[in-house]
């Protein structure tokens, strides 16, 4: 199954990540490298959330991801999100659904 994590950063988020970026990077790639964590960045225009795509049974990865991160633990996400989405189509899909043929 895949999962969305959705952060609301604050409002002075960009001004302030610098301080956390390394530890927080270092813990993403850390998920990325034990198969939890497959894309992650923050949208643009403006920069106001940030979103990462996990792979997993459940969402307890995600959770922990979330409780871990230094841009949640000081402040720079205001609230997080955790949505299930469910894949059907593409090689990476969790319950790929094919058309009759």
């Amino acid at each position: 199954m895949h999962f969305f994590l959705f952060y609301e950063v604050s409002d002075d988020y960009l001004e302030r990540r610098g301080a956390f970026r390394a530890e927080h990077l270092k813990l993403a790639w850390q998920a990325h490298a034990r198969g939890e964590l497959v894309l992650a960045g923050a949208l643009a225009d403006p920069v106001d959330t940030g979103v990462l795509l996990f792979k997993g049974d459940s969402k307890e990865a995600v959770e922990r991801f979330a409780a871990a991160d230094p841009y949640v633990q000081h402040g720079l996400v205001k609230r997080w999100t955790i949505r299930p989405w469910t894949t059907v189509v593409g090689d990476d899909a969790t319950t790929p659904v094919k058309p009759d043929a």
